[in-house]
């Protein structure tokens, strides 16, 4: 006990002074903290101060210490990058007097006189960004379903220390033991999250099963199929996917009479997309197993936000800095009013790919007032409502047509659906549904986007894709194709025969996953 004790010593100094953290205080910290969770059943009163917990902390220390990393950060990049380099030289701007709360009236310090970093100068130049004092070791790219793919270098030193404090939040806030198997439902492609995901769980001592993202059956299977391991639950008890790989398997489990005596499911993660109220309750409902959301990008890791039971997203203030600012103006957002979340992730957490104020296109709201949650002394936003693309984006969340599209059963999932601005103004909603025509189901979608106040100005149904305007990608749509699929009949015949799990239960034979949409 007494080298971990150092160990925390160590880490704290080494945010307190901006220098490098070594992993290995990290990797002791996580070690640690598990062996006490095997051993006593339950964290310690102090485990609210581990790293990356959301402990409370005066804010006057809080603001020394942003303010210093702040400068750390931007020190930093300005010396070792070219890009920022070139934009600090052509400003004039010296890293060591920015300040995020002001500037003594000099109109010289503000951290505002930093130019927003466009996602599209990251895509276009990652070397750009990446610091020449670095070590790069991965490259970590995101799924592209918004655009090009973002390339984004980590070291070795930031690998480790970001699986030690994703190892501290599998053990406390995803509950994982050695008892559980963990299945990961996401493409793997993106290797940063698969390998964080890996590390983590086995770390704590649990089991981990790659899925990837297979047809939504096979996976369903997988999901109900015995594990027969010794020491272990007797299925796969967690589950880490999107919301719209998530969305695949409700509609088929509910469509082939799963039930959640199937499974032996305690909760389900969604990350990368918006998870919608009524996915989750249904979800929640045919695998009986609790869902939970939270946010992470691999630009910022290990910066992240976590909601709260009163419907905020907290984000954490001890690895970044966040900003929500209007995205035309890239002046501050008003309480109650939506904006984009600008992130700077600190050093020492960054050290490769570095990162000044950079707009994420990640939409969400400000509080109307301050909020009295359990969390309140994290800065707060509403969860993430969608992707900025323009006003329209803004008027009509992707949030909100998701809780309208996908409270109604009768639409295949995942949702394909299209917004595209009339010459008015006024925003068509094209939605593809079964077959055509679909009089009650029009009706039904009419009268709840009415209650809930959406300003749409009309719903077009169409039962084929194709004539359809272009519909948004999703990371569902990112497909693993496997033997198994191929060496099956065309039609799924033999489905019921070649799937234990449903045969013995007397359910109907599977059908391909998207059948219908």
């Amino acid at each position: 006990m007494f080298g971990t004790a150092l160990s925390q010593l160590r880490y704290g100094m080494a945010v307190l002074r901006n220098s490098r953290i070594r992993p290995g205080d990290l990797e002791r910290i996580a070690r640690d903290l598990v062996a006490t969770l095997e051993e006593f059943g339950a964290p310690g009163a102090d485990s609210a101060l581990l790293p990356g917990q959301a402990g409370q902390i005066d804010p006057e220390v809080r603001r020394t210490v942003t303010r210093r990393s702040l400068r750390a950060t931007a020190r930093a990049a300005a010396e070792h990058t070219a890009y920022y380099r070139h934009l600090f030289g052509e400003l004039g701007i010296d890293p060591g007097t920015l300040d995020p709360y002001g500037d003594g009236g000099s109109g010289t310090g503000s951290w505002s006189r930093v130019p927003v970093t466009p996602k599209k100068a990251l895509r276009g130049m990652p070397g750009a960004f990446v610091s020449a004092a670095a070590r790069p070791a991965l490259m970590a790219l995101t799924t592209g379903t918004s655009g090009t793919p973002t390339a984004v270098w980590y070291s070795r030193a930031e690998l480790d220390i970001t699986i030690a404090l994703s190892t501290i939040s599998a053990a406390l806030g995803m509950g994982l033991g050695p008892r559980d198997t963990l299945a990961y439902a996401g493409c793997s492609r993106a290797t940063l999250p698969l390998l964080n995901a890996e590390e983590s769980t086995t770390r704590v001592g649990a089991s981990f099963v790659q899925f990837g993202t297979l047809e939504a059956a096979q996976a369903l299977d997988r999901l109900a199929a015995p594990l027969g391991l010794p020491g272990k639950h007797g299925q796969i008890s967690h589950l880490s996917t999107s919301a719209s790989y998530l969305s695949a398997l409700v509609h088929l489990a509910e469509r082939d009479g799963w039930r959640p005596a199937d499974f032996g499911l305690r909760s389900i993660g969604v990350g990368g997309e918006v998870l919608s109220r009524p996915l989750r309750e249904r979800a929640e409902a045919v695998f009986g197993a609790s869902v939970a959301t939270s946010y992470l990008m691999t630009e910022t890791l290990p910066s992240g936000g976590t909601p709260c039971d009163q419907g905020h997203l907290h984000h954490t203030a001890e690895f970044g800095h966040l900003e929500v600012l209007d995205p035309l103006t890239w002046e501050p957002t008003p309480p109650g009013g939506t904006g984009v979340i600008v992130h700077t992730p600190y050093v020492p957490y960054r050290e490769c790919t570095l990162l000044l104020r950079y707009a994420t296109g990640d939409l969400v709201r400000l509080p109307a007032a301050a909020p009295g949650c359990a969390l309140a002394h994290l800065p707060a936003t509403s969860e993430i409502l969608g992707r900025w693309t323009g006003p329209l984006s803004a008027a009509v969340t992707t949030r909100d047509l998701l809780d309208l599209i996908e409270a109604e059963p009768e639409v295949p999932l995942p949702a394909r659906y299209a917004l595209t601005e009339q010459a008015d103004g006024g925003a068509l909603l094209h939605l593809l549904v079964p077959s055509l025509p679909a009089a009650a189901l029009r009706a039904r979608l009419e009268e709840r986007a009415a209650a809930a106040g959406l300003p749409l100005a009309g719903l077009v149904l169409y039962d084929d894709r194709s004539a359809m305007p272009p519909t948004t990608a999703l990371r569902a749509d990112l497909r693993e194709h496997s033997f198994e699929t191929a060496a099956r009949p065309p039609g799924g015949a033999d489905r019921a025969a070649r799937t234990p799990a449903v045969a013995a239960r007397g359910g109907a034979p599977a059908a391909e996953e998207g059948s219908g949409t």
